[in-house]
């Protein structure tokens, strides 16, 4: 009976120790989880802010050099005789800002906006104004009329077109700088300088802007409808194969 007895007590006895022992543990256990969330939670805020922080440095420093760039730019055009009209901007502030745009950029760390620049020279200063602005929407044309070549390249090379299907592509692209500069809408002023010339005319100089995406979408539309109008299948080709 004692046997017996003493035989339950330490069953009991065991028992109790696992218990305790086993709440022990899932306290340490739970207290380590805790301790390991708020650990990985500060670490992530930490990082977000000293992410934030960098970036923010990075601003600030890229702003120094726009400014620095934009002044020394303004003084050697200053020195070649350019002027800006009274009421408009100084030409520091412009090219400041023309300089900013140049180095804003998207998500995919593209350029999110191309730079276009005209100059022309004529008797009276509207007329030549309308013919650097016009030039340089030539300018820009010519920008992307460049990048839808490489990019129509790729294409063709990925997708195994014919000889003939490619060179027929290609030859629209090569033509289209037209069609691209037709194609553009809205354009954003940056710069707006002259300069008297000794002939007694005027040169005037323009830099545009014009938001890279939206003018690649327009051109790539403009080229597929002058397809169609030729009656080029190719234009469903490149609508399947995502060129658009």
């Amino acid at each position: 009976m004692h046997i017996v007895a003493d035989t339950h007590n330490i069953k009991e006895e065991l028992l109790t120790y696992y218990i305790i022992k086993t709440h022990s543990i899932m306290a340490k256990t739970k207290f380590h989880a805790i301790l390991l969330a708020f650990v990985i939670a500060f670490s992530g805020s930490y990082a977000t802010v000293n992410a934030q922080t960098v970036s923010e440095k990075a601003k600030s420093e890229m702003k120094k050099k726009v400014s620095k760039d934009a002044k020394k730019n303004a003084k050697q055009l200053k020195k070649e005789g350019w002027k800006v009209n009274p009421g408009t901007l100084p030409l520091e502030r412009q090219l400041d800002r023309a300089y900013g745009l140049r180095y804003e950029f998207t998500d995919e760390n593209l350029p999110k906006y191309i730079i276009g620049e005209g100059k022309s020279v004529a008797e009276a200063y509207d007329a030549a104004k309308m013919q650097a602005t016009e030039a340089a929407k030539q300018n820009l044309a010519s920008q992307i009329q460049s990048e839808l070549t490489a990019e129509i390249k790729s294409t063709i090379a990925n997708n195994q077109l014919s000889p003939d299907e490619a060179a027929s592509v290609v030859e629209v692209i090569n033509a289209s700088r037209s069609l691209i500069s037709q194609s553009i809408g809205r354009i954003i002023p940056l710069v707006e300088a002259y300069r008297p010339l000794e002939n007694k005319n005027v040169e005037v100089m323009v830099q545009i802007a014009y938001d890279a995406e939206n003018i690649k979408k327009s051109a790539k539309q403009a080229i597929r409808n002058d397809m169609k109008k030729r009656g080029n299948e190719m234009h469903k080709k490149l609508e399947q194969y995502g060129w658009n």
